[in-house]
């Protein structure tokens, strides 16, 4: 993937989502990069990484994100956006999860934009 300009991150994360492929969506995280799975919760580095997007995308259903605002200062931006996860619960009824996200992406040296930090709640208080 191939995140041009940062702001262009939280439509591109949902496309990566939607399509199913974990590959795709690791492809969004540097290496070294922080989830927050949930809140209260840390996913630091790429093999704790992938296994909190391996149970997300479990969930299946249908994400859209986009982008509030991106503030940026050199190679670094932080991000805000909003997004909505609607995917069939255990109980075979439609559960649909929204939330606005707080993110630092990072240009590479491709000049493409990858997370460095990623809080899909945006904050860590329990739901």
């Amino acid at each position: 993937m191939n995140v041009k300009e940062p702001q262009q991150m939280n439509a591109i994360f949902a496309e990566a989502f939607n399509s199913g492929d974990l590959d795709r969506v690791m492809a969004l995280y540097e290496p070294e990069a922080v989830l927050a799975p949930a809140p209260g919760q840390r996913a630091a580095g790429a093999p704790a990484i992938r296994e909190a997007i391996r149970a997300l995308l479990a969930l299946g259903g249908r994400m859209v994100s986009r982008n509030n605002y991106c503030m940026e200062a050199g190679a670094i931006a932080l991000l805000q956006g909003e997004w909505s996860l609607s995917f069939v619960g255990p109980d075979g009824k439609e559960v649909t999860e929204t939330a606005r996200s707080a993110e630092v992406v990072r240009r590479q040296a491709n000049g493409s934009w990858r997370y460095l930090i990623d809080h899909p709640t945006g904050d860590d208080t329990p739901r």
